[in-house]
C-alpha cells in the first residue's frame, strides 16, 4: 500500500527484454534503500512492483504483459524519469490518500494552462474510468495523489503547485504525455455494493446502501 506522496524520482538505467516481458533496473538517486528487502514493493510511476535485486543506488523489477498492457511502462526508455515511493508502514503519516499501485488505464494529457503561481493540467481518461473521478475526490496520476478540482465528461482538472511540479515528474508533463491513472479505491468498493444488489445471497439492497448512507 502506498500513500501518492512521491520520495524521490529516479530513472531507468536499463530495460532488458525477457521472453515478452521485461526487466527494468532503476537508478533511485534520492530514495533510501537502506530499509529495502528482497521482495518488498516500489511504486515505479503509480505502479506497484516487486523488487528482485537492489544495491544502494538501484533496484531491479520485472514487468508482466499484463501490467505492460495496462499500463504506459512499455513506453519507458533509458533515461526516462519516474517517480518512485516505499510500500508505506503501520506508522507512517497518510499524507495522500489508499493507493494499490495497480493502475486501472492510461490517460493522456490534454491541456495544460497558467493558473496564478500554480498550472492547470487538464487530464484526459479512459471512458471506462471517467464514472470513478469525483470533483474534490482523489486520483492518483503517475503515482502522485492529486485532488480532481474540476470534471468535464471524461477530462478531468488539476491545479498543480510549484512544490509538486519540482519533487516529481509533473515538470516533463507536456500536451499528449501518457500518465497511469489509479481511481480512489472506494469508487471501485461502492460500486460492487451497488451491483451486489443484484446477487440475493449477497443480502445488500438498493435501501440498504440509501440507509447506510452511500446513496441518496
Amino acid at each position: 500500500m502506498f500513500t501518492g506522496i512521491i520520495e524521490a524520482v529516479g530513472n531507468i538505467n536499463a530495460i532488458n527484454a525477457k521472453a515478452g516481458d521485461f526487466e527494468l533496473v532503476i537508478n533511485t538517486n534520492e530514495l533510501d534503500l537502506t530499509d529495502v528487502k528482497l521482495g518488498d514493493s516500489i511504486a515505479v510511476s503509480g505502479v506497484c512492483l516487486t523488487v528482485t535485486h537492489f544495491t544502494n543506488s538501484h533496484f531491479s523489477a520485472d514487468v508482466s504483459a499484463e501490467t505492460i498492457r495496462r499500463t504506459k511502462l512499455a513506453d519507458l526508455s533509458v533515461g526516462s524519469k519516474i517517480n518512485l515511493e516505499k510500500a508505506c508502514l503501520p506508522t507512517s503519516r497518510l499524507g495522500g490518500h489508499i493507493v494499490s499501485g495497480h493502475v486501472d488505464g492510461v490517460g493522456e494529457v490534454a491541456r495544460i494552462l497558467p493558473n496564478a503561481n500554480a498550472t492547470d493540467y487538464w487530464i484526459s481518461a479512459p471512458k471506462d474510468l471517467a464514472k470513478y473521478i469525483a470533483e474534490k475526490g482523489s486520483i492518483t496520476v503517475d503515482g502522485i495523489s492529486l485532488t480532481v478540482n474540476e470534471i468535464k465528461q471524461h477530462e478531468f482538472r488539476l491545479t498543480i503547485i510549484p512544490h509538486t511540479t519540482e519533487k516529481t515528474t509533473i515538470g516533463d508533463w507536456q500536451i499528449g504525455s501518457k500518465v497511469n491513472l489509479e481511481v480512489d479505491v472506494i469508487a471501485r468498493y461502492l460500486e460492487r455494493l451497488m451491483t451486489a444488489q443484484r446477487e440475493p445471497e449477497s443480502g445488500v439492497t438498493m435501501e440498504l446502501l440509501a440507509k447506510s448512507g452511500f446513496i441518496k
